[in-house]
């Protein structure tokens, strides 16, 4: 049994893209052996979560995706930095200039309409990162008697149609250098996020294991968090980030599957 599961694992995060499935334009496919892991976890009574940055679709078309890929969910079991975000500019009243993709823009147009912006919304906005739009946000940041940059999630790149593409984290440094101001992230590797999936759960953050693709977000996020974090072999992965500088994953593993295998092998023995 490896060094990572001699203190019990009470709950279990897990990404999605890169995890249960790999995104593409054609819907995406299914990582082979991940439908029945989440199944087994269920089983077994291991709650689970699964915590995502996804932000270019909503959250209701997503968890209809995985369940036509024939994962069993509740809409409850899935935390992504829409609702959260959302939940955000309601409290504190903001006005939010989106630079967002398309699909999600409905969702988060809150507040007074024509009244002028109070904070910048970040999201994977794909295509829509131009240099008219990036310009637009920046231009909103420095007329803002305090200027807020609200990012959902914060990563460097992700794997779509088997490339690689830059993520949300890439242009918000660019705002944050030219505003002179610092994110507000809303989602991983947010301590926040991660800690309003371990309170559903009802688990502390030293008895939950994360799993996902992200070395940083997924990986670092966690271990920041007081959780393990596993690396699977599967999405973004490349050998290439291995031995990493900074961050050693507590294990890493071929994909999920394997990863559902050692916890539940190591349930039975703690």
């Amino acid at each position: 049994m490896g060094e990572w599961l001699r203190s019990p694992i009470r709950g279990v995060l897990l990404d999605i893209t890169g995890v249960l499935y790999e995104s593409s334009a054609d819907h995406g496919t299914v990582i082979p052996g991940s439908v029945k892991a989440v199944n087994r976890l269920r089983e077994s009574g291991m709650p689970f979560r699964l915590v995502t940055n996804e932000t270019t679709t909503p959250t209701t078309v997503l968890l209809d995706k995985l369940r036509r890929f024939g994962y069993q969910l509740e809409e409850r079991e899935l935390f992504s930095p829409i609702p959260a975000v959302v939940k955000l500019l309601q409290q504190e009243q903001l006005v939010p200039h989106l630079l967002v993709h398309p699909k999600v823009e409905g969702e988060l147009r809150v507040g007074e309409k024509g009244s002028p912006a109070s904070c910048v919304v970040l999201g994977d906005a794909e295509d829509n990162f131009s240099y008219a739009n990036l310009n637009s946000a920046f231009r909103a940041l420095m007329v803002m008697p305090c200027p807020r940059l609200i990012t959902l999630g914060y990563g460097r790149y992700y794997k779509h149609n088997q490339q690689l593409q830059l993520d949300v984290g890439v242009y918000a440094k660019a705002l944050e250098f030219a505003c002179g101001v610092e994110s507000e992230v809303v989602g991983k590797p947010s301590p926040a996020f991660f800690n309003q999936a371990l309170a559903d759960m009802g688990v502390q953050a030293e008895e939950a294991v994360m799993v996902g693709d992200d070395i940083s977000s997924d990986v670092e996020g966690a271990q920041k968090c007081g959780m393990r974090g596993v690396l699977v072999r599967t999405g973004k992965f490349t050998s290439s980030l291995l031995p990493h500088p900074t961050i050693t994953p507590d294990c890493v593993v071929d994909n999920l599957a394997e990863a559902v295998d050692q916890i539940l092998a190591a349930k039975g023995k703690n």
